[in-house]
């Protein structure tokens, strides 16, 4: 009987193939994560812009503050948000978010809220 201090190679070689089963199960689904994440952080954003907007409309009248960027209701977007507006509906009454997201950081490239509904869509 010999007295080995060591691994054999087969069994060296059982464990990389177990490691590498599992990167390749898992490293797919982190990826979904960050994209997940990326979309939700964004619309968080939408949102409170949107909450904003309502916060600097006029109480009497119920007239829209002067609209435009994003950023000038709320600052620091997420990075990967390349473009984001607010614009009134005809009905000068309700408004919608528009923004674009970069290619691959999200799950979708465009998302927009509608202050009518305070629905979002996704695309």
């Amino acid at each position: 009987m010999r007295n080995a201090k060591g691994f054999t190679l087969i069994e060296l070689l059982i464990v990389i193939a177990i490691i590498a089963i599992l990167a390749a199960v898992l490293i797919p689904n982190l990826l979904n994560a960050r994209k997940n994440a990326n979309t939700v952080a964004a619309q968080s954003y939408i949102r409170n812009v949107a909450t904003a907007v309502e916060a600097e409309r006029n109480s009497l009248t119920g007239q829209l503050p002067q609209l435009g960027n994003c950023t000038n209701f709320v600052s620091n977007p997420p990075a990967f948000m390349s473009n984001c507006t607010v614009s009134a509906k005809a009905d000068s009454i309700n408004f919608t978010v528009a923004a674009s997201l970069a290619s691959g950081a999200a799950r979708y490239t465009n998302i927009t809220f509608d202050s009518a509904t305070g629905q979002f869509s996704f695309q």
